[in-house]
């Protein structure tokens, strides 16, 4: 059909969408290729496509010496040899099970070992890259020959711009992208996510297919569209696709009964024949439909993750821990959740703390009912769990990002600190948890402000009526700004201390009061939200907790 068919099978192509139209591409502004690509103007002619792939590949910013197509001329015999090229066995970096045959002919098939080879002799540093069989699948519809395909992979690899992520090369990033999912699920497919945790053992485990539902069960014609968006904008377009997937799962499967003993399989067999039920155009459709945070919010959540794995010494291929482990039934007791509670909690927090087990900190049935102990049990520590049950038995409680040390920064003012991480939830009489944390503290607008101090709070953030209406308008860093050296103004503002009360903001217009005497306490409901309140507008406290986070590998 082109210059471009030597490896494609086109009997196993629906060449009735191919257009055979003369197009070109000549643009090159950034928002001109963006909308381009995600309308699919070059998915329907074969040519184009490949022309357009080589462009975006050869505008990749690389490593001075990055291999070309003549160093795979001068490597691939002496690689290979005579050996048949179907039967070459792969690099340990790939997995075996997942090479993708992308409609292509023998020859594209047996190139695909060929090139992975090859790359592994070029890129020793390479040591966890589940994905690159797929790309390289893909990637020989659109090129001339196996050294033209192996060029354009070797400059996705050898990308050197530290803003522009793409393909995972390392056992650390791929489990830290992994993590990083699990909180974009928990985040945005909350229905899905609740379905995860009810079915699956493992919720980790789910969630690290997420890479493999896209590089290996997704049909190839959306695979290509997929990369057609990923080449002009990136990783974060592969976040988005999977949350969509995630969301078709649900949408779809919800109520009825799986069809394996396995959510993973039912997963990746939905993928897999995603086209009975989602064209290529409605799954990006709703994958850009998703109000997902900035790419550097993305990136500093992907740090933390990374960093979380290193210092538990997760930086190779290992057995994950099960997220339900991390909950012990012999070793969990608590006065006021059970331990099935704890775990729906564990499956709401950010997922490098999954990993960790439970740790009681302070209880007034213990400890009494001072604010001054609940402070010095619960300084030092970073998050904490907050756990309250009231005389009328209702159950809430609040997820703290950040240690409440931090309150001192403030002096004798109530200070203001925290990140969007924080939220707050009930448990009884039924469960909820309250998203976008935002504090509504009117009579504390007047609080003087501090220059180069995040943790003073200002006037447009207490304001009830200053509460965003649009999620999107809303502060959301997942970390602190002291670890990041973030200027203030991205700093959150959810939590607040003093030696008189506790505040903590509630998402969703809802926001908890803890007198000094930590007996009483009350709720702030904003009505402009449809939901229910966290608990009594006055209450009083029979027992509260604080539990901390054991790291389980390092003791």
């Amino acid at each position: 059909m082109d210059e471009y068919n030597r490896f494609v099978d086109w009997d196993k192509m629906d060449v009735t969408v191919q257009s055979q139209d003369a197009k070109e591409l000549t643009c090159t502004e950034f928002q001109e290729l963006k909308q381009l690509a995600r309308q699919g103007y070059w998915s329907k002619n074969h040519s184009l496509r490949a022309k357009a792939y080589h462009k975006l590949i050869s505008n990749i910013p690389c490593r001075t010496v990055t291999p070309d197509a003549n160093v795979y001329r001068d490597i691939v015999v002496k690689i290979v040899g005579k050996r048949n090229s179907s039967s070459l066995p792969l690099p340990e970096f790939v997995d075996n099970s997942l090479v993708p045959t992308y409609c292509l002919n023998a020859e594209g098939i047996g190139a695909v070992r060929k090139i992975i080879l090859c790359i592994a002799n070029q890129f020793p540093d390479i040591s966890f890259c589940p994905a690159l069989p797929s790309v390289i699948a893909l990637l020989l519809h659109y090129s001339k020959d196996e050294a033209e395909c192996f060029e354009q992979v070797c400059r996705i690899l050898a990308c050197n711009d530290p803003s522009k992520r793409l393909i995972d090369q390392t056992f650390l990033a791929f489990e830290s992208s992994c993590m990083t999912f699990g909180d974009l699920v928990n985040k945005y497919c909350q229905a899905a996510h609740k379905l995860m945790v009810a079915v699956s053992e493992d919720v980790l485990e789910v969630y690290s297919d997420w890479q493999r539902w896209l590089f290996g069960e997704l049909p190839m014609v959306y695979v290509a569209r997929v990369f057609d968006v990923f080449l002009v904008e990136g990783y974060k377009v592969l976040y988005r696709v999977a949350l969509a997937l995630l969301k078709f799962f649900h949408k779809v499967r919800a109520g009825q009964p799986m069809e394996s003993d396995s959510i993973q399989q039912d997963i990746r067999a939905f993928v897999r024949d995603i086209a009975k039920s989602v064209s290529p155009e409605r799954l990006l459709e709703k994958a850009f439909a998703i109000r997902l945070f900035s790419r550097k919010e993305i990136q500093l959540l992907q740090m933390a993750n990374e960093k979380a794995l290193q210092q538990k010494g997760i930086t190779v291929k290992q057995k994950r821990q099960n997220v339900h482990l991390a909950v012990h039934a012999e070793n969990f007791k608590s006065e006021i959740v059970s331990v099935k509670e704890m775990r729906d909690i564990w499956s709401w927090i950010p997922e490098r703390f999954a990993l960790c087990q439970p740790l009681l900190l302070f209880t007034t049935l213990e400890h009494g009912c001072s604010l001054s102990r609940f402070y010095s049990h619960s300084e030092g520590h970073e998050p904490t769990l907050l756990l309250i049950k009231t005389t009328a038995k209702e159950v809430c409680g609040a997820y703290l990002s950040t240690d409440w040390s931090e309150r001192r920064r403030g002096g004798n003012k109530l200070s203001f600190f925290g990140t969007g991480e924080c939220f707050v939830f009930r448990l009884q009489p039924e469960v909820e948890r309250y998203e976008w944390v935002i504090i509504k503290h009117p009579e504390l607008a007047t609080t003087g402000s501090e220059p180069e101090n995040h943790t003073s709070p200002a006037s447009s953030t207490l304001s009830s009526s200053s509460v965003p209406s649009d999620p999107s308008d809303r502060l959301s860093p997942f970390l602190s700004a002291r670890h990041f050296n973030l200027p203030s103004k991205t700093a959150s503002m959810f939590m607040a201390g003093s030696s008189e009360c506790i505040i903590i903001g509630g998402g969703d217009g809802q926001a908890l009061y803890l007198d000094a005497d930590l007996n009483h306490g009350r709720t702030s409901h904003c009505n402009t939200f449809n939901n229910q309140p966290l608990c009594s507008e006055s209450f009083q406290i029979s027992v509260l907790e604080v539990w901390g986070f054991r790291d389980t590998m390092n003791g």
